[in-house]
């Protein structure tokens, strides 16, 4: 499995970006999806995730509200739809793809998570 990010780049804060990540192989529809980010000097940490079929999301507390994610199995592609940019925001966005038995589960711990993309880049300016 191959996942590509992008659709990262700079921005104002309040302003927005989609970013959007497209998986190889034939097992995307049955898997769960997530979204973390890693900051300059920083740990990465959760952002966002999706069960397999798009009925359950979980969001970090920071982005609730702002940041939606969304797939869409036909196409092998999960999104991640952010608002409201803070400067906060700023970091590598990668998407992940979540293994093991339970792997339509969603899990807010990137240990969980057999595949990564490369990350894309987000910049929010002040």
């Amino acid at each position: 499995v191959q996942l590509q990010a992008s659709g990262g780049g700079l921005v104002q804060a309040g302003g927005s970006l989609r970013l959007s990540c497209t998986a190889s192989g034939r097992t995307f529809s049955s898997r769960a999806m997530g979204w973390f980010r890693q900051a300059p000097g920083k740990e990465r940490e959760f952002v966002a995730a999706m069960s397999w079929s798009g009925s359950s999301t979980s969001y970090t507390d920071s982005v609730k509200g702002r940041f939606t994610i969304s797939r869409d199995n036909a196409k092998n592609t999960v999104y991640l739809q952010m608002n409201s940019l803070k400067p906060e925001d700023t970091a590598v966005y990668y998407c992940a793809q979540k293994g093991g038995v339970y792997s339509g589960v969603y899990s807010t711990h990137s240990y969980e998570y057999d595949y990564w993309g490369q990350g894309t880049e987000v910049t929010v300016s002040s």
